[in-house]
């Protein structure tokens, strides 16, 4: 799923200079992707799944790879729309029924710490993507962005493999239902969501556009696939550290500290030029982006007991609301712009906000 959902990233600089694609036209195929991950998040988590949640989630895995790979089959707009739309569905049904049945199973083992094993799937699967186009490029230089996306869609192909068969063992019979979901979440919850929205809004500008960024200021290719690298090996144990921090200092002081230092990250992708600021934004934002995510969700069922679904479901909302919006205004600012300078600037006002909102 890292690669199905983050895949964009790498490819994008290759799309911009050989398909048509445009500045604020790639804003608008990003924000496809979120619009799909919300949708899907939401119907992942409604009565819509019934049956064996495996079978769900092989044909959510095959769904995904095969939207990857059918990116390079097309050169219509429309069917760049349509695709990264389906496959944030599938990606949204990939996380959450893979972290359903995965804390199932951990819960019952009494072993649960290990569910951050199961997010540092994403970051894996980011620096799998930078390893995929920089090999394709490398194995034919005049590969382009048709081959790169067919290329990783193989990729992910031959990674759902061993997961679909591992998938055939009897799964855990789901969590029980938690009481009282209908009544409104604790007003505590209510500075995560609002923080889950901005923190939604700032991490993904540079998410999405940060190797175009590279390119644009005449980076290496070398640099590229650097940076999308730093990302990818800096994201996989981040949970693990970030749960380690707020073990120590508690989930809210480790979630504004992380949301701080993710805005130094992007802050630095603004205002400097070289690779030394590139790599070191990078690592910045790889480190926390998904441990924020974890902990912003283990903050918000935890301000909320007897109401954790309802939570949930309202950070989901507020964070893809914040992701749709993050690549639709940075592509249309950079498009008259020419660069990624004040969208990069909103995004770390953003976090830098979202730490405000979640530290009250």
């Amino acid at each position: 799923m890292g690669i199905g959902r983050f895949a964009y990233t790498p490819v994008l600089p290759h799309m911009l200079a050989g398909a048509g694609l445009s500045i604020d036209g790639a804003g608008l195929v990003a924000s496809a992707n979120f619009a799909g991950y919300l949708a899907g998040a939401l119907l992942a988590a409604s009565r819509i799944v019934v049956g064996p949640r495996t079978l769900w989630l092989g044909a959510a895995l095959l769904a995904s790879a095969a939207t990857t790979g059918a990116m390079g089959l097309t050169d219509s707009f429309a069917g760049w729309v349509l695709l990264r739309t389906l496959s944030g569905i599938a990606s949204a049904f990939v996380l959450v029924l893979t972290a359903s049945i995965a804390l199932d199973s951990l819960a019952r083992a009494g072993r649960p710490a290990l569910g951050a094993l199961v997010y540092a799937g994403v970051g894996t699967g980011i620096a799998l993507s930078s390893l995929g186009v920089a090999a394709a490029i490398a194995a034919d230089p005049t590969m382009t962005w048709r081959g790169l996306w067919i290329a990783l869609g193989v990729l992910s192909l031959a990674l759902v493999l061993p997961p679909l068969f591992v998938l055939t063992r009897r799964e855990p019979p789901p969590a029980p239902a938690a009481a009282g979901e209908a009544a409104p979440v604790a007003a505590s919850a209510r500075s995560y969501i609002v923080a889950y929205g901005l923190f939604g809004f700032g991490y993904v500008i540079t998410a999405t556009f940060i190797v175009a960024m590279v390119r644009g200021a005449e980076g290496s290719p070398a640099l590229e696939t650097a940076v999308w690298l730093v990302v990818g090996l800096t994201a996989a144990p981040s949970v693990l550290v970030w749960n380690r921090i707020a073990t120590r200092m508690g989930v809210r002081r480790a979630f504004v500290a992380a949301l701080l230092l993710e805005a130094a990250g992007v802050l630095l992708t603004a205002v400097t030029s070289g690779p030394g600021g590139a790599l070191a934004g990078a690592a910045l934002l790889g480190a926390t982006f998904v441990g924020i995510t974890a902990l912003g969700l283990v903050a918000a069922r935890a301000a909320s007991p007897g109401r954790e679904r309802q939570a949930v479901a309202l950070m989901t909302a507020s964070f893809a609301a914040g992701q749709m919006a993050g690549p639709l205004v940075a592509g249309l600012i950079a498009a008259r712009t020419g660069d990624f300078v004040v969208p990069s600037l909103m995004a770390a006002a953003a976090l830098v906000a979202a730490a405000f909102v979640a530290r009250r």
